[in-house]
């Protein structure tokens, strides 16, 4: 019976974290079939992960609040385009054109994110259809406000480096320069970087300490019976790579020329997983994991459902204005009528290669399924390459994973949801 009950436990851990494995898998293979080196896939993998980790990030709340895979965040990373837009026009950089592009970006992701919000509540039980629907429809007012608004109403001089030669509307491409020369390119990177191999260290040492406190914390036998366990691996883990990151330094090997880490947009984005840790420990943030259990027995025991809602949607769509921000000041280009398309598309496939579901997200889970997701679209060309001779089939490939993953999961949390519900009748 214990060998049994341990085979349905690993059973269901499988089918609990299947899409994660899958990803795991694919990156192994791709990493062993393929000719690239370690350090330059590592290299590409952070440098996604520092550019993306936000934007996945700002799904979480939407999910606990039960409003399930916010796709509208791509309302917010309009927010954060037209700010960015606007700095550029007036020519501004550095670090004040960057705290300039968040201040013009916030009103009008808290904005456009109070509309969403009161739409979602208008539609419940089909917030992610909605949420898809809000991203199309805004497009359609975002590309008539850069396409003709500008140029017709708003009177711009045609000789502006952002405006077409024609007098109307944004050129397709908006360089976003160096910030050294003013522009708005590595502002945010560039502030401090240290080594790779120094942060590793860093992070490690972090991670250990955060272990040793919480298992001070838990008081109880049974809490400290059930921590044990992932404590220890953690604190092995974290000893291991914190060896691994004092021996590359001591070798010079190639970890050691693994591209520089910005220690401001890391410092955010752990402050951007604390925060949404913390928050959920507040009043709202209870209220967030009440209307997400059960709409009708939150709103019996006193909690304005529809605000609640509408405050995580704004919450959601304001992170995801800021996310854009780094994103493009990490790539230093902004694809005007094209950046913010597939925002919401990549990061929810993202959280959900990370084991999250419509209804449950965590941090952790986010921050893996980035990686994973990222690595899937960095080898991708690769595995192409070297199985079919033709890196353009992985290009194709990693598309399809995009949709696949998304269908995949969302397909699987019904049948589970299904099943459920079967067992329990």
């Amino acid at each position: 019976m214990e060998n049994k009950s341990a085979a349905g436990k690993a059973l269901t851990w499988i089918g609990d974290n299947l899409v994660t494995l899958i990803f795991l898998l694919f990156t192994i293979i791709g990493l062993s079939v393929s000719n690239v080196s370690f350090s330059w896939f590592l290299g590409e993998l952070t440098g996604r992960l520092y550019r993306n980790s936000f934007l996945v990030l700002s799904l979480i709340i939407p999910v606990i609040a039960g409003l399930g895979l916010n796709f509208g965040i791509v309302v917010g990373a309009m927010a954060g385009q037209i700010a960015v837009v606007f700095i550029r026009y007036f020519e501004l950089g550095g670090i004040s054109g960057l705290l300039l592009s968040i201040l013009v970006s916030t009103p009008l992701a808290v904005l456009f994110g109070w509309m969403t919000g009161r739409l979602y509540n208008k539609t419940r039980g089909q917030e992610m259809i909605a949420s898809l629907i809000v991203g199309y429809f805004a497009n359609g007012l975002y590309q008539f406000l850069f396409l003709f608004v500008v140029g017709v109403i708003i009177k711009v001089p045609a000789d502006h480096p952002l405006i077409k030669p024609d007098g109307i509307g944004i050129r397709s491409t908006v360089d976003l320069g160096m910030a050294d020369k003013g522009g708005l390119k590595y502002a945010l990177d560039n502030i401090e970087k240290i080594p790779f191999t120094h942060a590793l260290i860093i992070i490690a040492a972090a991670i250990l300490v955060l272990q040793a406190v919480r298992f001070a914390r838990n008081k109880t036998a049974m809490q400290m019976k059930k921590n044990r366990i992932m404590t220890i691996i953690n604190i092995v883990l974290c000893v291991v790579v914190m060896g691994i990151g004092a021996y590359s330094i001591s070798a010079k090997n190639s970890l050691t020329v693994v591209a520089k880490v910005p220690v401001v947009t890391v410092l955010l984005i752990v402050a951007l997983c604390v925060f949404t840790e913390l928050i959920l420990k507040t009043k709202l943030g209870q209220d967030f994991k009440a209307v997400g259990q059960s709409q009708r027995i939150a709103e019996v025991s006193g909690i304005n459902v529809d605000r609640t809602r509408i405050i995580a949607v704004i919450l959601s769509t304001v992170l995801a204005a800021w996310g854009q921000i780094i994103f493009l000041q990490n790539v230093g280009t902004l694809n005007t009528y094209n950046a913010h398309s597939q925002v919401g598309m990549f990061a929810v496939a993202s959280i959900l290669v990370g084991g999250a579901s419509t209804s449950k997200a965590t941090v952790s889970q986010a921050l893996i399924g980035t990686i994973l997701f990222n690595a899937m679209f960095i080898m991708s060309p690769e595995i192409g390459q070297a199985v079919f001779g033709q890196a353009l089939l992985g290009e194709y490939f990693r598309t399809f994973m995009v949709y696949g993953v998304i269908g995949f999961a969302l397909g699987l949390y019904v049948w589970k949801a299904n099943r459920k519900s079967k067992l329990t009748i």
